[in-house]
């Protein structure tokens, strides 16, 4: 997936830097090494006060551990005091004593965070360690070919990657990938950090195998949410204009009717100058669906999930996922109705036919020519009142944040909020709600040895306590719970627009990766833009496309020899039977209430839990 932006400057914490310096010229330095206090992100010490302690705890510095000392100074701010920071970054440069002179190469996708860690965290880990890493960052398409040629291949193409944990149930079939827990607790020991601390990222589950054991290891993550206008929202005006149509107040939507009448409303009774708004046009809704692989990914990323297509469960349906595969005992078993599956199931179209009906009535007339990167900043151009499905690493791009924006006041605060997303008419409590990319490090097993363990550091590096915060800030896509808890993000918490408080909520685990059901990613997600394309066109209607889809992927399902827990699909039964059976798939159900509920309530609510 694909972002443009630069990185956004934390100008508070540059302002701060520049105020000590400032005190520094103009008095001595009293603080002694041994005196620091231990309070994360402490600013005022000097390089000479870091090294001194550094040689105080580890004797005369050679040029890689004077390195780790001046890179803990720039990995500001962190959760750690400067103190851990030096100690973490020693730790990496003592133990790559054996690996100097390795050269790593990983490759990530195209966001600001994978940029970040290719333009400053490669270089300091090369010269904290002595190991060169070329971090490539190429578009998710390309990695995904990238890595499919190597599994099918068996020849080294990247020592490691970070891809989607979405492939987790492909790594597990075909034994791919290194087990890190088992490479961590044995030959990979002496290079596995003591202070990882996996204990601390907020979904290690994504990217570990049915055993519990971690196979990939979540590098960033992003979640795809509701995003809406909250001033507009607010707006009392508003308010009673909406009021007095629909009969209900104003709120966030908590499912897709009351979505449906405010994408509505919005596009056919709210005028610009209502809303204050210097464009020509407002719309209700925002989307696209260009004939593209992002187009699979508007589906597979749990739009049926968020329908309600799958079975209760986390983070997936058991037994029936959301892409609408059944899997029993780890095996896939079928994906069309008539052997289990639920892709072509009453709540598969429905889900198919509402994503048609709303981009074409209530989005603006170009949404239907965009991919996903085109799309994703569309709101920020203040035409758009909400999104049901706004993947938040757009957000951290200029044109959200920028006090320029359209969507930001003159001080750049947010004037947009993003909550969760509303659900449909098939989704019950117990089920996962929404979707999380969690770009996650795996290493394949043809990287061995030395190169094993220095593509293994380098993974470590990049998730360490000493840059996640500083990596954060760049690309707002966290892994660690220690970020979003930390007391930087407790005083800044208002400049995202809710983001912060979506990972500390009571709800974030029901936003999940694809998981382990899907037996091959590559080859299955390929299907599905090119399906769901031909029912966008209306060369096929929802009905076929879904029935072809379900077809295929029962087709390929059985093809597939995998070297454990292969697929292994249902005999053909009435698609009646499978109907009146409990759960998934589902029955034709009627249409639901309008449900919303005030942001601030809904804030107070996770607040209080």
């Amino acid at each position: 997936m694909t972002t443009l932006y630069n990185a956004r400057p934390a100008r508070g914490w540059l302002a701060l830097l520049a105020l000590c310096a400032a005190a520094l010229l103009v008095q001595p330095f009293t603080t002694h090494a041994q005196d620091w206090p231990d309070e994360p992100n402490y600013p005022d010490i000097t390089a000479e006060e870091a090294q001194a302690y550094a040689e105080s705890e580890y004797g005369p510095l050679n040029e890689r551990e004077q390195a780790a000392v001046k890179w803990a100074m720039e990995f500001q701010p962190s959760v750690l005091t400067l103190k851990e920071q030096i100690d973490e970054l020693m730790w990496f440069a003592q133990n790559a004593d054996q690996l100097r002179g390795t050269s790593v190469s990983s490759v990530a996708e195209t966001i600001k965070t994978h940029k970040w860690e290719s333009d400053v965290l490669a270089g300091a880990f090369a010269e904290i360690t002595g190991i060169d890493v070329s971090h490539n960052i190429i578009g998710e398409g390309s990695l995904v070919e990238k890595l499919q040629t190597q599994l099918a291949s068996g020849r080294s193409v990247y020592d490691i990657y970070v891809n989607d944990a979405d492939l987790i149930g492909t790594h597990v079939r075909l034994q791919s990938m290194v087990n890190l827990t088992d490479y961590m607790s044995g030959e990979g020991s002496d290079v596995t950090n003591p202070d990882l601390d996996v204990a601390d990222w907020l979904n290690p589950e994504f990217g570990q195998n049915y055993e519990g054991e971690q196979v990939m290891l979540p590098d960033q993550q992003f979640a795809n949410l509701y995003w809406f206008r909250y001033d507009w929202f607010t707006d009392p005006d508003i308010k009673a204009m909406f009021r007095d149509e629909y009969g209900y107040e104003l709120g966030v939507p908590r499912n897709w009717a009351a979505y449906e009448d405010i994408a509505e409303f919005f596009t056919e009774s709210v005028d610009p100058e209502d809303v204050g708004a210097n464009v020509e046009d407002i719309y209700g809704h925002m989307d696209y669906s260009k004939k593209s692989p992002s187009l699979g990914w508007r589906f597979t990323d749990a739009w049926l999930s968020i329908a309600g297509v799958g079975d209760k469960g986390l983070p997936n349906g058991t037994p029936v996922n959301e892409w609408g595969i059944r899997v029993e005992d780890r095996i896939p078993v079928g994906s069309s109705v008539n052997r289990g599956g639920a892709t072509n199931g009453p709540a598969a179209y429905y889900a198919t036919r509402k994503y048609l009906e709303w981009i074409e009535k209530y989005a603006p007339p170009y949404a239907t020519s965009m991919r996903w990167s085109e799309a994703g900043p569309v709101p920020s151009r203040g035409t758009v009142a909400q999104r049901p499905f706004q993947y938040i690493t757009f957000l951290s791009a200029d044109p959200f944040t920028s006090p320029d924006s359209e969507v930001t006041d003159d001080e750049g605060n947010p004037l947009w909020r993003i909550a969760p997303t509303p659900v449909g008419r098939y989704w019950e409590e117990g089920m996962k709600v929404g979707y999380q990319d969690a770009g996650s490090w795996a290493i394949p097993k043809q990287t061995t040895g030395d190169k094993r363990k220095a593509a293994w550091m380098w993974a470590q590096f990049a998730v360490s306590k000493t840059v996640a915060l500083n990596k954060f800030n760049v690309g707002n896509t966290p892994v660690r719970k220690s970020t979003v808890n930390s007391a930087y993000w407790d005083k800044h918490e208002g400049e995202l627009g809710g983001l912060i408080t979506f990972y500390k909520s009571p709800v974030e685990d029901l936003w999940t990766d694809t998981g382990l059901n899907v037996p091959h990613y590559p080859l299955l997600a390929e299907q599905w833009w090119k399906q769901v394309s031909q029912a966008a066109t209306g060369s096929k209607s929802v009905e076929q496309a879904m029935d072809d889809l379900a077809s295929i992927q029962n087709s390929l399902m059985q093809r597939l020899r995998m070297q454990q827990y292969s697929p292994k699909l249902n005999p053909e039964r009435s698609r009646d039977y499978w109907l009146n059976q409990p759960g998934a798939p589902k029955a034709e159900r009627p249409p639901e209430d309008p449900v919303t509920v005030p942001y601030d309530e809904l804030i107070q609510e996770w607040r209080s839990e």
